[in-house]
This record gives C-alpha cells, structure tokens and sequence, in this order.
C-alpha cells in the first residue's frame, strides 16, 4: 500500500475507485467496506484509494468536542489498511482551510482534480464541504458533470460499523475486551514507550515494564488485570506476558499506570517502544492488605494469564 501525505504530489491513478472515512478500528463492518472496494476495482481494473483525515475534523469544525477517545492512532489504522490490501492511502490534512470549502469546492478542487475518480463509494449519510452542507445528492447532481461513476454503501453496513465503532469503544473501556475483540475481528493493541518506575516490581519477584502511550487520543483499557502478549519494536518477537492497568491501591493509589510483567524476559528495554496485544481481562484492581497478599495474587494472576495464553 503507498501512503500519501501531500496532496500536490498524488500520483496519476489508475481508474481510481474512492471511498472517504475515518476507519477508526479497521474494524469487521469497515472490512465490508473495503470488500466492496475492492470488487469495484477489479471490475474496472482500478485501484483502490482510501481518502482519510488527520487530524479528526471533529477538532476543526467543533468548539466543544473535548477527550475524542479514538480506537486506533494513525499509525496503527495505516498498518491495518495495509493488511487489508488497500492500495493507496491518502492522509489529508484537516485544516480550517479545508473544512471551509465550499461543497462544490470541494467536489471540483479536491475530489475531482487530484484523485480523477472512476468510482466514488460513499454513505448516505456522507456530508462534505463548509457547514456539511454537501450531501450523497449532490454527489450524484455532480457525477454526470465530472464523468464518475456514484456507488452507495448499502444502509445496513453504515449501521452496523457506527454501531460497531461504538461498542467497541465501550467495551474496551469498560474491560469488556473479549467483545471488543470479536467486534474488531483482530486483538486490540496499543503502543507505549518504556519508561522508569520505582522498581517496586522487581522487588518482589515480578519486574514490570512500565509503559506510556504518547498519543492521548488513543484509547486505553478500563483498570485491572489482563492477559496480553507483548511485541518489541522492530524485532517481530512476541512474549506472554500480563498487564496491570489502574492506580495500584496496595501500594500507593495515587497515579495510573500502565504495567506489563514480561514472562522469561531479562532484556533491558527503557526508552523502547512495546506493543500490547490485549487478550482477556482477569480480574479488578484490589487493595491488599499487606505485600505479602498482593504477592500471591501476582503469582495466581501469572497463572490465570498462561491458561489464557
């Protein structure tokens, strides 16, 4: 797949089949989608282009929108569209610029003269250009003009990705990771840089990994115990391994963490970046009532993470 950044540099596409969205997740319902793309394309011998935006105009267009909780960064949506064997990527810059296009502005300017579609695929539901006010009809007023063929995604997948978009977001948040998995049809994952702890971990028998994600819109688990694999950039090698998430009551309670105690692992990592694949939640964050307690459940939750692993 060829990721495009710059929207004066776009090749010369082949019979372009398009379709625009945000992908959040990668998710089964997404998939749809692409699956449709890509037997437009090969009906015309085409490529497939995605068209997405970064930032999430949500943060342009909105004065109130606080905390967006995203499923995937862009780095992990792009490797996910790779995988999914999309051929182009375009990553356009959400500025107030764009956003304040006109609709037809931006069907002439930005849709038609840098991407020469052959095929649009577009929702319903899609808006577009200053104020949203262009819609799926316009699009086909537009589509004799320009010579591009118009395809709608069917309602019931339109449906079933925001539904599914959504409860994939809850259940990750509220532990609920076997759904959230079955949803997105991959195990969740998240990246962290290692960093210093206090080295607590280590002293009683379990060192950890402590992990912060440096993107703060990527959404990160509800409090506890999972199971999970781990993967060192750059090297493919994964372990087993279980992660503590939450403010860890027993010994100070003051600041959430992101701990991951890598199983037969002795490497030193600080300032890596880790990859966590999160497999099943075990259990809630407890407050012990002597180290000697929360020892032995560190030593019961290694087991519970193995069976699950």
């Amino acid at each position: 797949m060829q990721v495009h950044r710059d929207l004066h540099t776009l090749p010369v596409f082949r019979n372009a089949v398009v379709t625009i969205g945000t992908f959040d997740g990668v998710h089964e319902g997404h998939r749809q989608i692409i699956q449709h793309l890509k037997l437009e394309a090969e009906k015309v011998k085409g490529e497939t282009v995605i068209i997405t935006f970064h930032p999430h105009p949500r943060k342009i267009v909105s004065s109130t929108i606080l905390g967006i909780r995203l499923i995937n960064t862009l780095d992990e949506r792009i490797r996910l569209l790779e995988n999914a064997g999309v051929d182009h990527l375009v990553i356009v810059p959400f500025t107030a610029a764009f956003a304040n296009l006109s609709a037809d502005d931006y069907i002439r300017e930005f849709l038609v003269d840098r991407f020469h579609p052959h095929t649009v695929i577009i929702g319903y539901d899609h808006r577009f250009g200053k104020d949203r006010m262009g819609d799926y009809r316009l699009l086909e007023d537009q589509a004799g003009i320009y010579g591009f063929q118009l395809r709608e995604i069917p309602k019931h997948i339109l449906q079933e990705v925001s539904i599914s978009s959504t409860k994939i977001r809850e259940a990750i948040l509220h532990q609920e990771i076997s759904l959230a998995n079955l949803l997105l049809g991959y195990t969740f994952f998240f990246t962290g840089k290692v960093v210093h702890g206090n080295k607590l971990g280590r002293q009683l028998g379990f060192p950890t990994a402590n992990l912060v994600v440096e993107d703060s819109e990527k959404i990160i688990p509800g409090d506890g115990i999972y199971a999970v694999y781990v993967e060192l950039e750059g090297t493919g090698e994964k372990y087993k391994a279980m992660m503590s998430i939450g403010f860890r009551p027993t010994v100070d309670g003051k600041k959430r963490v992101i701990e991951v105690n890598i199983f037969d692992f002795e490497k030193e990592i600080y300032g890596q970046s880790l990859s966590v694949f999160v497999k099943q939640y075990l259990r809630a964050e407890v407050k012990y009532d002597n180290i000697e307690d929360l020892v032995i459940q560190i030593g019961k939750d290694k087991t519970a993470s193995l069976q699950v692993l």
